[in-house]
């Protein structure tokens, strides 16, 4: 972003706007942790601002202050459409693409109002805002907003919910620290929030150690009775069906972080997880090293995300779907073929 960009940025934060700030469809907590900061600094500066999510974000992230003011479009479109309609000023952060708003995308496209894009993901499709503060190279959104709240001035403005919804965007598009954070700014800004009123321990534990019972079950579930290894080409794979999820009583986000489990494991290299939906499967690919997941997910399954951490969608059935995965992975033998020292 120019420093023409960042002074006119300023300049319209002087006086109160209606501002929305939209996120991707299946919100995680990067999406909900950047969005729900950025609220929580613009309404002390009096604007008028609403967050919008295209869909229920999971129950784990429910802690972090207002979230439960966010508006959502599958609940209720009319309300978020007047919203949108009316909006002088649209964050669009965690996404970068329309396509990836679900059914919000063609209000988004009309809207007038300017658009302004924080995100981290790989080739953003600048030409549709009017702002954009964008680096593959970061952590998370989350520690791009940190970076400009900085920028425009209003890092004074961090307080404690602002520290604790960046530093939920950072610790779960991190894996707990544990990828994509091999850069010392990340370590920085997480200090920094921390002397903002941010306890770190008791958020992450609000994060990670919530679990219902039915969500612990279909843990041990998901991986002694559903999990697929394919040594020779040392990937793994991970179904659960719409009456699998049912019998466990499955809430949004009790899926999340299953596809990192078999990671674990010394000699996998690619994970892949499947999850049945009404119209389609939605399919979840993280990788070690320098395999592309992000190549798998754009390439054969109309998805996209990170070299590590990707998505897509299928609409085969499931055992198609799978025997469509295990056909691909020939092809990548030698990329797969490594040892992580």
């Amino acid at each position: 972003m120019s420093q023409n960009d960042i002074e006119k940025l300023i300049e319209l934060f002087k006086n109160p706007k209606k501002i929305v700030i939209s996120s991707h469809y299946n919100p995680d907590g990067d999406a909900v942790g950047s969005a729900m900061a950025l609220y929580h600094v613009l309404k002390q500066l009096n604007h008028q601002v609403s967050v919008i999510f295209p869909n229920k974000f999971p129950l784990f992230l429910s802690w972090i202050e207002e979230s439960e003011r966010s508006l959502i479009f599958e609940q209720d479109g009319a309300s978020a459409s007047q919203v949108i309609s009316a909006a002088d000023i649209i964050f669009c952060v965690d996404y970068n693409s329309f396509k990836r708003l679900g059914e919000m995308e063609s209000l988004m496209v009309k809207s007038k109002a300017i658009k302004v894009l924080i995100d981290h993901h790989p080739d953003p499709e600048k030409e549709h805002f009017g702002f954009v503060y964008h680096s593959a190279s970061a952590s998370s959104t989350a520690e791009l907003v940190y970076k400009f709240l900085k920028l425009t001035g209003l890092h004074s403005k961090i307080n404690r919910q602002v520290a604790e919804s960046l530093y939920a965007g950072i610790i779960t598009d991190t894996g707990s620290l544990s990828f994509s954070c091999n850069n010392p700014d990340t370590y920085i800004i997480i200090a920094k929030l921390i002397q903002k009123g941010l306890d770190a321990e008791r958020a992450h534990r609000l994060i990670y150690d919530d679990f219902s019972e039915n969500r612990m079950r279909l843990l041990g579930y998901t991986i002694y009775q559903k999990m697929i290894v394919i040594p020779e080409y040392f990937t793994a794979i991970i179904a659960l069906t719409i009456d699998e999820l049912a019998r466990f009583g499955y809430q949004q986000g009790d899926t999340e972080g299953i596809v990192n489990f078999p990671l674990s494991m010394k000699a996998i290299n690619f994970s892949v997880m499947l999850v049945e939906r009404t119209d389609r499967i939605r399919l979840s690919f993280r990788s070690k090293g320098s395999f592309p997941a992000n190549t798998i997910a754009a390439r054969y399954f109309e998805g996209g995300g990170h070299l590590n951490a990707a998505g897509g969608d299928s609409y085969l059935s499931m055992q198609e779907t799978i025997k469509r995965l295990k056909e691909i992975l020939p092809q990548y033998y030698d990329q797969l073929n490594f040892e992580i020292r």
